[in-house]
């Protein structure tokens, strides 16, 4: 099982960052490590100060397939929940700077929190309209909505698997929209896909 992240997205995020607009998806992998389930606790860790949420829809791969023609991305996923992309912004600030990978400040254990449940791709009437938020200690960050995307479901999934082969059971997170911020011990993210609470994680 493979966490596969879009990063650079929506505008308004990559506004607030200060980063450029890429003309291709921009592509980063977690390892299963990452992994926080079941209404686990994220545990800050001691290598960073700086440790920012972002919330994105979380695509749930249901076949095989590598060069997937956009026009049959969407046969290749069955289901949408919600995940945090944790960011360690001070050291991905740090090797930006020396041109260097984010793994250290995206792929760490413990960075990919996902919903427990994820809802089928058949509860959704519109793929290029769906909802989501996030609330910090019950105050709205984040709002996002799918068609706000650059580059939609669809056109991720063809791109990323013309350079790697999706397999079921591997997760694509899809990119967050502005509003990102730091966490401190003892918040409580909870995230909401059309205004169902679907995910909720609480910083130790």
């Amino acid at each position: 099982m493979k966490i596969i992240c879009i990063g650079r997205n929506y505008a308004d995020h990559i506004a607030e960052l200060h980063n450029e607009t890429p003309a291709a998806p921009v592509i980063f992998l977690k390892p299963e490590t990452a992994l926080v389930q079941r209404g686990q606790p994220f545990f800050y860790p001691d290598f960073s100060t700086d440790i920012h949420y972002e919330l994105e829809l979380v695509l749930r791969i249901s076949k095989n397939g590598r060069h997937i023609d956009a026009a049959f991305a969407h046969t290749y996923f069955d289901a949408i929940g919600l995940g945090l992309d944790f960011t360690a912004r001070d050291l991905q600030n740090d090797l930006k700077k020396k041109g260097l990978p984010w793994e250290l400040a995206k792929a760490f254990d413990g960075s990919a929190p996902i919903s427990p449940t994820f809802r089928p791709v058949a509860d959704f009437a519109d793929l290029a309209n769906i909802n989501f938020h996030l609330e910090v200690n019950g105050e709205t960050r984040q709002t996002g909505n799918s068609r706000l995307m650059l580059h939609p479901f669809a056109q991720i999934i063809s791109f990323v698997s013309r350079y790697i082969t999706l397999k079921q059971g591997d997760l694509l997170f899809t990119g967050t929209p502005a509003g990102v911020g730091p966490v401190q011990v003892g918040d409580q993210l909870v995230g909401f896909l059309e205004g169902e609470k679907l995910l909720e994680v609480a910083v130790k």
